[in-house]
């Protein structure tokens, strides 16, 4: 089992910034990879960054390219999310994501474990 807590969010003004973290305990020598979803009100799960834990490739979704920095700390077993230029449409609850199988994907279904998720709230 691996018991994932999340911390960070909040409320901030269009054009700031919030770092999300993720804390991964438990059989952690089985990640090989690591994800942020979000889910907006009304709206499906969707990918936003992931991270393979043991060679650091990335990927990220088209809307948050340049704005956001998926990152992780092995030794911590803990996850971030640098969000920075927020904009309205990032409003979402944003959820951490581990999967044990190799190789990222940008699909929920396919990661093992979840974050309860934090709210994150773009706004003037």
């Amino acid at each position: 089992q691996v018991l994932l807590v999340q911390s960070g969010g909040g409320l901030v003004q269009p054009g700031g910034s919030l770092r999300l973290s993720c804390a991964a305990s438990g059989r952690t020598s089985s990640v090989n990879a690591m994800a942020w979803f979000r889910q907006a009100p009304g709206r499906e799960r969707e990918f936003v960054a992931g991270i393979g834990w043991n060679g650091g490739t990335t990927d990220y979704a088209d809307s948050v390219k340049g704005r956001f920095t998926i990152s992780g700390d092995n030794a911590q077993n803990t996850l971030f999310l640098q969000m920075n230029s927020l904009k309205p449409e990032d409003t979402a609850v944003y959820y951490c994501a581990l999967r044990q199988a190799p190789a990222l994907h940008t699909t929920p279904a396919r990661y093992d474990y979840w974050g309860r998720g934090t709210q994150v709230t773009v706004s003037s």
